[in-house]
């Protein structure tokens, strides 16, 4: 079927010179709390100034947390047809060709290491696996909160055997009474030297494998187009994002940033429900 919507995306395999100077060539945007809205979806604005600024030349790279069987659906509704940097960074998707570039897991024992040492502070965790693979599932213990909405394949309710039968690119971390800035600090201090932390959404930490960052997994994509870290403005909303930020020419958080990702930032947009990412780009691309 034919998709007479505009696509977006940074395909590798088109590399179109844009008429006269863009302002940047590479445009990398988060997901929740930045591209979609409270209600996941794209505001028609947004969408425009996507548009325009890749009609113009620019290329659009999505980079999220979400694994990429949790993110093919709004790749889709945006008709993108190039390269994503997903599973905060762990995953690098070629959407055209369905397959992935890359694909880094987290080594198991490591994580049943790193977990055993944060218990031994904070008492017993309650564990969600992303299974690797671009059709993986999150494997959820009893017990576990999740917001997932039918977005993703989700298996319920698994025995502890279960959560770490396959390989996985990251373990969603929650603890019945500590904030995820609270469980953040505790698992940075004790285990910080076998795995990554970040915090990524309420009450939650991800643990993934050490030094993986949306920014490793965008400065690949950048380079596979030619394109580097001067090339790019990034939009985010949350601490995963900082990095990305960092490495952009122009880094841009969101209204409901914590301060932290604010701090990192070289702007901070309107909300994503106020369509912030389309105020940012009409400046630099038009509108």
């Amino acid at each position: 079927m034919t998709d007479a919507r505009p696509r977006t995306g940074a395909t590798e395999a088109e590399v179109t010179d844009a008429p006269g100077p863009l302002p940047y060539a590479l445009i990398a945007t988060d997901l929740d709390g930045t591209l979609l809205r409270s209600d996941r979806t794209i505001g028609a604005r947004t969408r425009a100034a996507l548009t325009l600024a890749t009609e113009r030349g620019a290329r659009h790279i999505v980079v999220t947390g979400r694994s990429v069987s949790w993110t093919r659906h709004v790749l889709a509704d945006l008709g993108y047809t190039g390269l994503a940097v997903c599973g905060q960074g762990g995953q690098v998707y070629d959407t055209a060709a369905h397959r992935q570039l890359t694909s880094v897991t987290l080594d198991r024992r490591t994580a049943r290491q790193a977990v055993a040492l944060i218990e031994a502070v904070t008492g017993p965790l309650t564990l969600a696996a992303d299974r690797a693979g671009l059709d993986g599932v999150v494997v959820a213990a009893p017990g576990y909160l999740h917001d997932l909405a039918g977005e993703t394949p989700l298996v319920p309710d698994a025995d502890e055997e279960e959560l770490w039968a396959h390989p996985v690119r990251k373990f969603y971390v929650q603890h019945a009474t500590l904030t995820e800035d609270e469980l953040a600090s505790v698992a940075v201090r004790v285990a910080g030297d076998l795995v990554g932390v970040v915090k990524a959404g309420p009450g939650e930490v991800e643990l993934l494998p050490k030094g993986l960052t949306k920014a490793t997994g965008l400065a690949f994509a950048a380079h596979r187009l030619g394109l580097n870290g001067a090339d790019t403005i990034a939009f985010g909303d949350m601490a995963n994002d900082i990095p990305m930020l960092d490495w952009a020419a122009h880094g841009v958080a969101m209204a409901a940033a914590p301060a932290e990702v604010k701090a990192a930032a070289d702007e901070v947009a309107p909300g994503n429900d106020e369509d912030g990412v389309a105020v940012v780009l009409e400046r630099f691309f038009g509108g």
